[in-house]
């Protein structure tokens, strides 16, 4: 049996039928398989640890890259400029928006000059909250990647980056970067 299948204590009950699926009709391919299992269990699993985290703060994912972007940002944003910065549509934007306003986060002001825009700016809660989240996020998120020397980074990072390329996502950033 190849070493990727045995080894993957990560993978998850679906990863490990489907990867014995492909083990007993003889896939060449098993082990990549295997690889990209064990990349979507860790991405998994550090998603429900970073959601873990943020939960007893009141808090997703969401709601704190909309803190992250605020941050230092006096003037605040506007909800298409959270949206853009977010990735993400304006209705889950407002939804964001919405909840954080709600928690006491942020708060939503007219533009100055035009009543009809609107800014979304950070109370003293959300600063607080924005600035120590911050660094406890990227301080957990780089402990992840401690135990790796620097020459193991470089690897891993050229090694995603390929697969990512063989991506319909990374086929189709590439031939736009290309026109």
């Amino acid at each position: 049996m190849p070493d990727v299948m045995r080894t993957p204590p990560m993978l998850e009950p679906k990863h490990h039928a489907l990867l014995d699926e492909a083990a007993r009709r003889g896939l060449a391919s098993a082990d990549d398989i295997g690889l990209c299992f064990q990349l979507l269990s860790l991405a998994n699993a550090i998603d429900r640890d970073c959601a873990a985290r943020l939960a007893p703060k009141q808090l997703s994912e969401g709601k704190f890259v909309v803190l992250f972007l605020l941050h230092e940002q006096a003037g605040g944003l506007s909800p298409h400029q959270l949206a853009d910065g977010a990735g993400v549509t304006r209705a889950t934007i407002t939804g964001l928006v919405d909840g954080l306003e709600r928690d006491g986060f942020v708060r939503r002001e007219p533009g100055p000059g035009d009543r009809r825009m609107v800014l979304v700016t950070l109370t003293a809660k959300g600063k607080s909250a924005a600035a120590k989240l911050f660094k406890e996020h990227t301080d957990w998120i780089g402990s992840l990647f401690g135990g790796l020397g620097a020459a193991d980074k470089a690897r891993l990072s050229d090694l995603l980056a390929r697969v990512w390329h063989g991506t319909d996502t990374g086929r189709a950033a590439f031939r736009k970067g290309a026109q």
